[in-house]
């Protein structure tokens, strides 16, 4: 009866709602009332008329087609939107919501509808409602579906967070999306339950496959995991914390302190305090790394420092007994020990890393001074652990520091077993068995058992059978010391000092047949022969090896072959020595030409010809390095001015002038031109001066240009002065052109422009005639020369010139003349006659 009621007043409602223009679509639709084309077009008509109405056609056509999900979504989503800005228990809300359920009668499938459905109920915080309809959709849709229904429960759950069902829900999740167990072990941290937290992360880590949705790798996660055990040891008990961490020790290199630093703490927290100093001393005793050493070390020390503070505040408190004395000397002695054993479990560390560490087992050994016992546990245990071919270090100082230890023990016969046992080892390199073999004969020697050392040092030297190459490394050690050049002259100096003449000869014989020998090795031997008067055997063994050696290490034994020969005859055998002269610089390099030219020319100036000794110094210059030659060149000046006389070196200074560098031409062309000017050949002095010129720079070489002034002022006359300004300028601009920077002025051309020197140059200089030189005049004349001085600032230059001309005299008369005035101190006693001549023309 109610539902015909209903309907028959929704018809009378649409009787009296219909307008002319529906009529069209109420008989399409009374013909097609099943079709859901002619519905909606019906629906899009009224869809901008009021909403009763539109409400009215949805109504009816759900009624015809009470399965269509087109009509259901869109009067659906319609009446939702009519919702909006409404309170929630406004009576539309539950028409909504009747709406809704209606429409699951029949669409209880449709996933869109249940979403629309959920969230339209968890808005409007009906918190039991929307659980209920949440837990409806989730047993309706297919378990494929459930997807898109879990965010929206999630979502409820976090704004009304309910602890227990909460709990449950994020449980029935976790069956559905595993991988999102972090959403669990959060919100179990939150609400501490801490147990359940630590069980599903360990799960998590012991799943090869699990992938942090929030991006968290493995390590990190083994870090929370260990900091929850450890900060929380009585709130977790369905797990065991000390295997879980032993595992993280294992897979976790990286981090094996912290572990370990967790770990203790666990104990601590429980209270177990001897467990966790257990915890500590394994720790100690097993990190691989100084960092990791490092960490729990400090935490150790720490932690045992709070143990005492603690008993002395309790024995503060509540009074001495001698239980608590004897326990906190106890302590006291425990924590002192751990501070003196840190060097010795650091050294323990760094050998864990490397055990064939030669250096550490070392200062390991000296950790333990003062302890012999131990010394010799930690050589023997050096050596059974060090294998030779993977040692860092020098295997051999190990053995022989472990036989030195018996030797200052004064045991001599174990530091003879030690040595007899280093012997045998095999080492990688040939040096470090020729070092035990030089070590173990010291020893016999410093216990005065010469007969030892030397049957030790013969023994090391025997070759093998085969005689394998030194570089050969397919050969033993033991089989090629006998080629080490150090036991070799070890043997030598034994047999100098304890055997005769012969047996050394024979020994250093041997050297040389072997083809080991050094430069020294050769200069011991020819020394030796000297000593013993043989002088002509010893220049053999110079010449031999001479022949083994190529240069530079021949160079010592020329230079000392040279010496001795040239000391020994002398002159007499002249033609022998300059043969060995010539031989020694036969492809000699430059850098050690000098001295043996040097030696050559000492030998001809003492024995033969001065002439050759000339000739030996010319050669000399074109041989050595260029940074000596100009050092070369004064010599062979020197000697030749000493034999032959000043007139014989300007040939030399002319081939130095060519060969030299700018900068030694220059000092060369300043000696030459000063050489010439004693000797009165002024011109000649003057072209060296020309000459030179192109070498110095006016702004660099300020003194070449003063002394060339002075010259000029000294000797010159007006014409030779232009001429040499004239010069510095074309000069000047030669090296401002060929330059792209400027130079930095240099000491000399600041010093001297500090001072005014126009007045400078007015005040002293006066040309004089000839070579004599006069006092400056103390009275001013008015036709006097205004010279200028060069050393002013560069950029005045030209403009001084030019006026210096000016003044100088260049005046043109009437008829188109030039007249030049000159000074009269420049004619001398003629300066009388040449004015009466003018007067009389005038």
């Amino acid at each position: 009866f109610q539902h015909y009621y209903i309907t028959n007043n929704l018809r009378l409602a649409m009787v009296a709602e219909i307008d002319d223009s529906d009529v069209p679509y109420e008989e399409e639709v009374l013909r097609n009332s099943y079709n859901v084309k002619s519905w909606m077009r019906y629906i899009e008509h009224k869809a901008s008329g009021p909403k009763i109405p539109l409400y009215m056609v949805y109504e009816r056509a759900l009624k015809e087609l009470p399965c269509s999900y087109k009509i259901w979504y869109k009067y659906l989503c319609l009446r939702r939107r009519g919702t909006r800005g409404r309170c929630i228990d406004d009576p539309e809300m539950n028409r909504v919501t009747n709406c809704y359920e209606r429409a699951l009668v029949f669409l209880h499938k449709m996933p869109r509808i249940w979403i629309d459905y959920c969230q339209f109920t968890v808005d409007l915080n009906y918190i039991t409602k929307a659980r209920h309809t949440l837990d409806r959709a989730l047993r309706s849709l297919p378990i494929t579906q459930h997807c898109r229904i879990w965010p929206i429960y999630l979502n409820f759950i976090k704004k009304h967070t309910i602890k227990e069902q909460a709990l449950r829900l994020y449980r029935r999740y976790l069956q559905l999306a595993p991988d999102d167990a972090e959403i669990l072990i959060d919100f179990l941290l939150s609400v501490e339950h801490l147990d359940e937290a630590a069980v599903l992360l360990t799960k998590c880590l012991n799943n090869e496959d699990f992938q942090s949705k929030k991006g968290q790798s493995k390590h990190q996660m083994w870090v929370q995991l260990c900091q929850l055990l450890s900060e929380n040891p009585n709130k977790i008990t369905s797990i065991k914390v000390e295997p879980i961490i032993r595992q993280g020790l294992q897979r976790f290199t990286d981090m094996t302190g912290k572990l370990w630093i967790s770990l203790a703490d666990y104990y601590i927290r429980k209270h177990q305090f001897d467990k966790a100093r257990d915890i500590y001393e394994e720790a100690v005793k097993t990190v691989m790394t100084v960092r990791d050493f490092g960490q729990v070390f400090d935490v150790y020390a720490e932690f045992e420092e709070q143990l005492i503070t603690l008993k002395i505040e309790n024995r503060n408190k509540n009074g001495k007994t001698p239980d608590n004395e004897l326990d906190l000397q106890l302590r006291l002695r425990r924590f002192e020990k751990l501070m003196q054993r840190r060097p010795l479990l650091l050294n323990s560390v760094l050998l864990r890393q490397n055990p064939h560490n030669v250096d550490e087992w070392l200062k390991r050994v000296s950790l333990f001074e003062g302890k012999p016992r131990e010394i010799v546990n930690t050589y023997t245990e050096a050596i059974k652990t060090i294998d030779p071919k993977l040692a860092t270090g020098k295997l051999s100082s190990l053995w022989i520091e472990f036989a030195k230890f018996y030797e200052d023990n004064k045991q001599l016969k174990e530091t003879r077993v030690i040595f007899d046992k280093a012997v045998l080892v095999p080492f990688v390199k040939v040096d470090e068995l020729a070092d035990v073999w030089s070590h173990y004969i010291e020893m016999e020697l410093r216990h005065e058992c010469y007969d030892e050392a030397l049957k030790h040092v013969r023994t090391a030297t025997t070759p093998p059978p085969h005689k394998p190459s030194y570089f050969d490394r397919t050969e033993s050690v033991q089989n090629r010391v006998y080629r080490s050049l150090k036991l070799w002259s070890m043997y030598a100096d034994l047999e100098e000092s304890l055997g005769d003449f012969t047996t050394t000869k024979n020994v250093y014989y041997r050297i040389l047949d072997l083809r080991i020998a050094s430069p020294q090795v050769i200069l011991n031997f020819a020394g030796l022969l000297e000593e013993k008067n043989y002088f002509e055997e010893s220049f053999k063994i110079y010449e031999r090896g001479i022949g083994m050696f190529k240069w530079p290490l021949v160079y010592d034994l020329w230079t000392t072959y040279l010496t001795k020969f040239v000391t020994r005859y002398g002159g007499d055998k002249l033609e022998r020595a300059r043969d060995l002269f010539e031989q020694s610089l036969d492809q000699c390099p430059e850098k050690f030409a000098k001295s043996i030219f040097l030696l050559y020319a000492k030998l001809e100036e003492d024995f033969g010809l001065k002439r050759h000794a000339m000739a030996v110094y010319n050669r000399a210059t074109q041989a050595v390095l260029k940074e000596e030659q100009a050092e070369m060149f004064q010599i062979y000046i020197t000697r030749a001015t000493a034999c032959f006389g000043v007139t014989h070196t300007r040939q030399i200074y002319e081939q130095a002038l060519e060969t030299l560098p700018d900068t030694d031409a220059r000092v060369f062309g300043q000696r030459f031109a000063e050489l010439e000017t004693k000797l009165g050949e002024i011109d000649r002095a003057r072209s060296i001066y020309i000459h030179t010129s192109q070498f110095a720079d006016p702004r660099q070489c300020s003194e070449f240009w003063r002394l060339w002034q002075t010259f000029e002022v000294a000797h010159g006359n007006e014409d030779t002065f232009r001429e040499m300004l004239r010069i510095k300028r074309s000069v000047r601009d030669k090296y401002s052109t060929q330059s792209s920077f400027n130079l930095p002025p240099d000491a000399d051309t600041t010093t001297a422009a500090a001072a005014d020197p126009m007045a400078q140059l007015q005040k002293d200089v006066q040309f004089v005639r000839g070579n004599e030189q006069t006092q400056a005049s103390t009275v001013q004349n008015p036709d006097e020369i205004a010279l200028d001085d060069d050393d002013e600032d560069e950029d005045d230059e030209d403009e001084d010139d030019e006026q210096e001309e000016e003044e100088a005299g260049e005046e043109e008369g009437e008829d188109g003349i030039v007249k030049q005035c000159v000074p009269d101190e420049v004619f001398g006693k003629l300066a009388e006659q040449v004015n009466q001549d003018e007067d009389e023309l005038q």
